[in-house]
């Protein structure tokens, strides 16, 4: 086979890769070495900027199946009939650690999914729970600085987190999850995804539903216990990584089942919380999944950086028939995550092959760093203008819906949605079984027992007080693992009710 050369970035034919220019063998180097200066230059400029959330990640590709008919609540051309079938990315992260943390920390899983279909990229942006830390986008940076380092220490500080968690109770219900060995899963392949927000449903006649994303891991739930995990980050800090690219080659493909929950107006308004809050779930037995299709990765991109590093994923890109929702995390994400991904890999990043959309793109956004796609060519770049035929499409005008106000301002919560203990009473009470409930007390015991400083007893009491709420049994058994004086707490408790 012929050999091919060695070339610099123009394409100009290297004859020196390892050596540089100098004056004689021993002497100072020379600034016409224009390869030398490409290769230090690049090298330079080999990482961008990490994701400040969700920085450790894996992902494959696949295809997703439509296997049932949701026609009644959607006219989105994916989902028009069974049978019909699009080539996704799935990418997996833990949310909190750095890009070289491991991926069997004690942390949420991002679940974030991209569908490639003839009406555009529909990113559906979750987690591997189906609720969050808290409701309202105004608290996510002070929240996430406290998953995050010490700003003295630089170092990860369990008195941060438990402060903030104990002074925010809308927290609970996902601390309680994150508590459970859901919150650390045996890799990726066996855990479920949820969209999490509450999104909307339109259908052919302009009839809307609330609708919620689940994603069913066919390979059924597995979780490392507390002492498993902390195992394996110190043997195998990728595992989670590993495990999926070594399943795929082996052709053992993960599957997964997408069903739906909905949710119509009138139950909307007579749900006992507010539907929109990301803080609660709605109860299956209320409202019942609803199968839709599967998805199945079975390929692992041939290089990380370029499919995986630069995805963007954003709660932004939807398809007609899938519309937002007045959930205020939502609100708030389809902003946030554009603007991330604007920052770290430019203003561009959708014309990255991995983020295009494989059908035709055509507007009138121009110029930028690294623009790939002919920036347009000689065509107009205004509208409205008397040379092309682009226009609006009325077909995919977006259903409004009707505001329960018309007076803006900051707002107290209902009585309802200060309700931080039902949901979590339920999970713990009637959902996990007496060994979830046994490792869930000793996780939080030992989380917990790393407060420290001169707030320690005014933390783990306040935090307790919440524990205690939701259940009397579960406060009972976490003081008892901390020791705590039980005198000091119910002093404690009047005063923080």
């Amino acid at each position: 086979m012929k050999k091919k050369s060695i070339t610099t970035n123009s394409g100009c034919p290297v004859n020196h890769y390892e050596d540089s220019q100098s004056v004689g063998p021993r002497g100072p180097l020379l600034l016409q070495d224009f390869f030398l200066h490409e290769k230090l230059a690049q090298f330079n400029r080999e990482r961008i900027p990490e994701r400040v959330v969700h920085a450790k990640g894996s992902g494959a590709f696949g295809k997703f199946v439509v296997t049932h008919d949701i026609t009644q609540y959607t006219r989105a051309k994916l989902f028009s009939k069974v049978g019909n079938e699009c080539k996704m990315l799935l990418r997996f992260s833990t949310v909190g650690g750095e890009k070289g943390s491991a991926d069997t920390e004690r942390d949420p899983r991002g679940f974030a999914l991209k569908f490639y279909t003839e009406d555009g990229n529909w990113d559906c942006v979750g987690n591997n729970t189906p609720v969050f830390f808290i409701k309202d986008p105004k608290k996510f940076p002070d929240f996430i600085h406290t998953q995050k380092r010490h700003p003295k220490t630089n170092c990860k500080s369990p008195t941060m987190m438990w402060d903030y968690w104990s002074l925010n109770p809308e927290s609970l219900h996902q601390v309680m999850i994150l508590m459970s060995d859901r919150g650390t899963p045996y890799g990726h392949r066996f855990m479920n995804g949820y969209g999490s927000h509450t999104f909307s449903l339109v259908n052919a006649n302009n009839e809307r539903v609330w609708v919620k994303f689940h994603f069913k891991s066919d390979q059924g739930i597995k979780n490392f216990n507390d002492a498993k995990a902390e195992e394996m980050k110190g043997k195998d800090p990728d595992f989670a990584q590993r495990d999926l690219v070594e399943a795929i080659e082996r052709g053992e493909y993960p599957r997964w089942n997408m069903k739906i929950q909905v949710m119509n107006d009138e139950q909307a308004k007579a749900f006992p919380w507010n539907p929109f809050d990301l803080t609660k779930v709605w109860p299956h037995s209320d409202f019942p999944l609803i199968d839709v299709g599967y998805f199945e990765l079975n390929e692992i991109p041939e290089n990380y950086f370029q499919d995986i590093e630069q995805s963007a994923f954003a709660p932004a890109n939807l398809i007609d028939g899938i519309g937002f929702s007045p959930d205020k995390m939502l609100q708030g994400r389809i902003l946030a995550y554009p603007d991330a991904h604007r920052y770290r890999i430019g203003a561009n990043y959708e014309q990255l092959p991995v983020n295009r959309c494989p059908f035709a793109v055509k507007n009138y956004h121009r110029d930028g760093a690294m623009r790939m796609d002919g920036n347009g060519g000689g065509n107009p770049n205004y509208y409205p203008n008397s040379f092309d035929d682009l226009h609006e499409d009325e077909a995919y005008k977006g259903q409004p819906y009707e505001l329960e106000s018309n007076i803006a301002g900051y707002f107290d919560r209902n009585e309802n949605d200060n309700d931080h203990y039902s949901q979590p009473k339920a999970l713990y009470e009637k959902v996990m079984s007496d060994r979830d409930r046994e490792n869930l007390v000793s996780n939080i015991v030992g989380a917990m027992s790393g407060i420290s400083g001169p707030k320690k007893d005014e933390i783990i009491l306040r935090q307790l007080c919440h524990w205690f709420r939701c259940s009397e049994k579960l406060g009972m058994g976490i003081a008892r693992g901390l020791g705590v004086d039980m005198n000091k707490l119910m002093e404690f408790m009047p005063s923080h009710s």
